[in-house]
């Protein structure tokens, strides 16, 4: 296993109840998140800066 530090932007337009999870389900595309944080607000969009570990298998198909 090993950690990346990631960023992603992530879509507002969903309600607030499903913004955590949206975030979530974006970072499981880059690994298992330890943590994160929203870093920046736009208009329509969210900047969300994360650690994720992935697997062996993962990390070396990215």
């Amino acid at each position: 296993m090993t950690t990346h530090f990631i960023t992603a932007e992530v879509d507002l337009e969903a309600s607030a109840t499903d913004l955590q999870a949206s975030i979530e389900a974006k970072l499981q595309e880059q690994g298992e998140p330890l943590r994160w944080a929203v870093t920046d607000v736009k208009a329509d969009t969210a900047t969300v800066e994360a650690v994720v570990v992935q697997s062996e298998a993962t990390a070396s198909s990215s």
